[in-house]
Parts: C-alpha cells; structure tokens; sequence
C-alpha cells in the first residue's frame, strides 16, 4: 500500500486503480470499528461511511502520502470528523431544526449515540489542548479501529506508550463525560 501510495502521489494513475481495492479494505475495516456499537438496523451507515471517506481521501490528491501509517491516521481522522458531523445533524434533527414532520417510525431511527458521539469529540478536542499524543492515540484506537501496534507505529511511539497513554486517555475521558 505504502508503494502504492507513493507512485499514486508522483502521479501514476494506474498506482490508483491498483490502490483503490486496498484503500476500501482498509476503510471498511477501519468503518466497522466506528459503527461496532451502532444497532443492527443502522448498520448501512458503514458503507456510507467507506463511500464518504474514500471521496474526500481520493479528493486530497495535495496530501503528501508517506506510507500506509499515515494513510491510516488520516482516515480515522476523517472518519470521527464525518461520525461527529452526521451526529450533530442528527442532535439538531432532533432538537426541531428544520421543522420537518417525519412519521413516528422515522423518528426511531435516529441513533441514541448521537449525542454521546458529540460529547466524546469535545471531550477529545478538550484533552487535544492539553495532551495531543493521547487524544491521538484514542482516535486512532476508537475511530480508527487501529490495534496498539498500528497505532505505535502511526505515532512513532512503542507500543507500551500507547498501552500507557490509552489507560491514562480514557480515565480523563470517562472523568471528563460524566460532568
């Protein structure tokens, strides 16, 4: 993928179509670590998922690949942008924005997550402010799906640190979400 990357990056179109299979296995992998907590009936939300982040990843053709790591960060990054997005919408649905009429069934189909998903990227921007390494490695561990030694060698860090930073991130965090 890292070879692939690189010979898309210098512009060869044909490291694109060799890519593409790759990149979706990847996101799709990535997608169903986002999605495991959502109900059964949502589930199509993952491949929309996969579709909207490989548009925007394909569309950034200006971003200076430098292996699958990278890649791999980028997409969790894009993927919890696009998750707290679609969770905003959803809050602000169901808060009266727009006054649309929807039928009662329709109503039940929004996710109850959705402000918990909010709560989660504030309270990750929150710990950003302070200590990026760790709210990195939870985004990269939550919204990435990426293993511990993924996430070392995104970060460049060794998998002992990312053990440590995940315990000490997700304290702080559940302390942060309960006020």
């Amino acid at each position: 993928m890292t070879r692939l990357l690189l010979a898309w990056r210098a512009g060869d179109e044909t490291a694109l179509a060799r890519l593409t299979p790759l990149v979706h296995q990847e996101l799709r992998r990535i997608a169903r670590g986002c999605m495991r907590g959502e109900r059964a009936r949502d589930s199509f939300q993952a491949t929309a998922l996969v579709h909207e982040a490989y548009l925007r990843l394909v569309d950034t053709q200006h971003v200076n690949w430098q292996n699958r790591a990278h890649f791999l960060a980028m997409a969790a990054r894009l993927m919890r942008r696009i998750l707290v997005d679609l969770a905003r919408a959803r809050q602000y649905q169901k808060r009266g924005g727009g006054a649309i009429r929807v039928s009662f069934s329709d109503a039940l189909s929004v996710p109850d997550k959705a402000e918990d998903l909010v709560a989660l990227d504030e309270a990750l921007s929150a710990l950003a402010r302070f200590d990026e390494r760790r709210s990195r490695v939870v985004e990269l561990r939550f919204f990435g799906g990426l293993s511990v030694e993924e996430t070392a060698a995104v970060l460049r860090i060794s998998p002992e640190t990312v053990m440590r930073d995940w315990k000490l991130a997700r304290t702080w965090l559940r302390r942060e979400l309960r006020r």
